[in-house]
């Protein structure tokens, strides 16, 4: 169908719930004059130019930068995070991975710690609170240091730099069955940790940034990759295990 000029039409059975203690329920729209090459965000605000014209309510979902860079567009679409694929964003995600007069599912993140606002957008701030935990290093605020006084192996820059890269935007967690913000965590800790200024505060850090997830209410990992899979900058879960190391020592340090 691609390249054809042709236009489809599809169901979208979308999330409505007007504000966080509303109740929502699913409402089916009829999406018309779609193109393959057309991304899913697109098609969204399709339907809400026809919703306004009737004078309706659009449908509220978040979106940044539309590069595929932020993840701020994070939808559950027929159950899968950011629609179907691996490693990807829901403002990536073409319609040609969709069939004409397809009913395609779209739901907000579906954990207890991100409430919803309205419709499609979620509360993220528990994450912000975890990174305001210990989310950081001090260190002298002087003239910079010469970029070679501080060795660094090459592996653990690279591993940090790869930590560093997560955005925040939730769907390792919104992936997890137990809503676990492990794989956020364990790169928030490495990005910092691996690195010499962050080694002096290594062990409160992570005190700190594991008991705050703990008292916003994310479940613990369990360990099934999905949380890998679904992330959209390529973060591997064996940070995960270095996380739990990590506490373990800091743990016994602290006693």
């Amino acid at each position: 169908m691609e390249g054809t000029g042709k236009t489809f039409s599809v169901q979208l059975r979308i999330w409505r719930q007007s504000n966080r203690h509303a109740q929502g329920h699913m409402v089916q729209y009829q999406v018309t004059g779609i193109t393959p090459g057309m991304d899913f965000l697109d098609v969204l605000e399709k339907l809400n130019e026809r919703l306004l014209l009737r004078g309706e309510d659009p449908v509220v979902f978040e979106y940044n930068c539309r590069e595929g860079s932020c993840g701020t567009c994070g939808l559950i679409i027929n159950g899968d995070v950011h629609g179907p694929g691996q490693n990807t964003v829901t403002c990536r995600l073409k319609m040609k991975n969709f069939n004409p007069g397809d009913i395609i599912t779209v739901e907000p993140w579906r954990i207890k710690s991100f409430p919803v606002i309205k419709d499609l957008a979620v509360d993220r701030t528990a994450l912000d609170r975890i990174l305001e935990a210990g989310g950081f290093i001090s260190t002298s605020l002087g003239g910079a240091p010469e970029a070679n006084s501080l060795s660094v192996p090459k592996e653990d820059a690279e591993e940090a730099l790869t930590a560093a890269s997560c955005t925040g935007c939730g769907a390792c967690i919104a992936a997890c069955p137990n809503g676990s913000a492990a794989l956020f965590i364990a790169a928030k800790l490495a990005h910092l940790s691996l690195l010499p200024q962050g080694a002096p505060e290594r062990n409160a850090r992570t005190i700190s940034l594991v008991r705050a997830a703990q008292k916003e209410g994310f479940g613990p990992c369990c360990n099934n990759g999905a949380c890998e899979q679904a992330c959209p900058r390529g973060i591997k879960k064996d940070l995960i295990a270095k996380m739990h190391s990590a506490w373990i020592k800091a743990i016994l340090s602290d006693r």
